[in-house]
Order: structure tokens, then sequence, then C-alpha cells
């Protein structure tokens, strides 16, 4: 779903999180000056702070699948080691689904509420797929799962929102502008691995400005064949165990990811041969 806010360009537009009933769920918002985050009408607007991509579940490896038809609650600041604190209102995350078979889909929300009429993301041919997601944080700091069928779950974190005046950043919207195509550098050839050199943002036509500490890509890849997994994650620091997307037939594939930096620079891993290629709609700055 794509809202044109032209009109209300100059003006601070808030986001809230909502429900609606088709689905399939997601908003683009373009054309803005200044926009703010809220957990809801009358609460004050959140900033967002960035973290190194980092696990928070896998349920492969702890907990098992979650049975179809039912939900499970995942306490976010108590998973793993990623270090969330309780005052986060709202986490940036990424969920991917490993399903035994067709998924119909899979619902996120603030754990200790009603269970709403959205999907997060589906998987009817029975793909792992991976979805970029905003969720309120709920009772405890958790958030609510509800599969169709049964599936694993990986839960993904790169940021998370807080109340103003804890050190966050704002979104500032830029003109959606292609940082990097692989296809077009040197002869073109596609790259497995780490991606050398890594993905200079700051430098490229985009020019994001320098004050930038997280950027908001539309990633997408053209592999060569299966490719399990891209992982992107700030330049300078060590590769995180997480994913970005999942193209395991080989066909193109893309997600929204937000990435944190600290030079400018992000780094990219495939475990295939492919393309890159990350479009930015927007940054997050002081």
């Amino acid at each position: 779903m794509i809202y044109d806010l032209t009109p209300y360009r100059g003006r601070t537009i808030q986001l809230y999180f909502n429900s609606h009933e088709d689905g399939y769920s997601g908003l683009t918002f373009m054309y803005l000056d200044d926009v703010s985050i809220t957990s809801g009408v009358g609460s004050p607007a959140l900033q967002f702070v960035a973290v190194t991509p980092c696990r928070l579940v896998d349920t492969r490896q702890t907990g098992g699948p979650i049975q179809g038809g039912t939900s499970r609650d995942f306490p976010i600041p108590q998973e793993s080691g990623c270090n969330i604190p309780t005052t986060a209102a709202a986490y940036s995350l990424n969920v991917s689904v490993v399903p035994s078979g067709p998924l119909g889909y899979l619902t996120m929300w603030p754990a200790g509420q009603n269970r709403p009429v959205v999907a997060t993301l589906n998987s009817l041919d029975g793909r792992i797929k991976a979805n970029a997601a905003i969720a309120p944080a709920g009772d405890q700091g958790a958030v609510s799962i509800y599969v169709t069928n049964d599936t694993d779950l990986i839960i993904d974190i790169n940021g998370y929102f807080a109340a103003q005046g804890t050190g966050g950043l704002s979104l500032y919207p830029a003109m959606p502008c292609r940082a990097i195509d692989t296809r077009k550098i040197g002869n073109g050839q596609p790259f497995s691995g780490t991606l050398t050199p890594p993905v200079d943002v700051i430098d490229s036509a985009c020019a994001p400005p320098t004050t930038a500490q997280a950027y908001v890509f539309n990633a997408s890849v053209v592999p060569t064949g299966a490719l399990g997994y891209l992982t992107l994650w700030p330049d300078g620091e060590q590769k995180p165990l997480v994913s970005t997307l999942n193209a395991l037939d080989g066909s193109i594939t893309n997600n929204m990811a937000i990435v944190p930096s600290t030079n400018g620079k992000v780094d990219a891993y495939a475990s295939g041969i492919t393309q890159l290629i990350l479009d930015i709609s927007s940054y997050f700055a002081p």
C-alpha cells in the first residue's frame, strides 16, 4: 500500500501502528520533510536506536517449531544476548520462516492484545521466506506470533524505538536512489562470500549526509542459482549471525533492510553466487 503524502510536505506526519484487514501488510511513504513514529494515538513520538544486527530467536535451536493454528510469545528484551532494553517501545525486526510445508500466513502483534486480522508474511509454496517488520512491544516487552501452519521461526533485530531524549535517531525520507548495482560495476560479475570492497553508500550517487547512522534499503538479489541467504551489516564489524533475505529457489528476491553504519559503508555476504542491488529510501540521523 502506498500513500503519497506530498500535500503534507513540510509538516510533521506521525505513523501509527494500526491494523488492516487485507492479509498482506505493507506501508511505503514518500516525499516527507519530517516523520515521527508513535506507539498509538495521543502517545509521544519515538526515536530510533540502531543496534548491530543480532539474532533474537531461532526455534530450530530452542523451543522447536510453532504448531499451526497456535501462537507463542517472545519477550524480546529477554531473548538471546542482543541487550535490548526494557524501555524499548517497538522493534525493527527481520522475521524469517522455515515452514514444513505451505504456510498461509504469519501474524505478529504486541503480546497481551487481541490478535489482529493482519499478516506479517506469507509462504504458500513452503519456501524459507523473510520480511522486515516494525512491531510494538507488548506485555513484558514481548511480541506474539501466530502461524496458520507448522513452521520454525527466526527473528533478527537491527534496532528499536524508544522515548525521545534517550539518544535516539530521527527518520529522514530521501528521494529513492540506487546506492549499488553490482551488475554495473566493473565487468558486471556476480559475487559470493563477502562483497569486496564494501558498499560505499555515502560516496554513491545517493550521497546521504555524513550524519546518517543507519540506512533504509530495499535489498534485491539476482542469483545465478540457489542462494541460502544474504546478510547486510555495518562495515568494520564482524559478520553477525543474521540474514536479510533468502532465495533458495534462485528467484529474484527483495526485502526491506535497516542497516546501521558508522563510516558510511555497509558490508554484504552472500552464501551463493548473486548480483546485489541496494536502493535507499531514507536514513536515520540525530
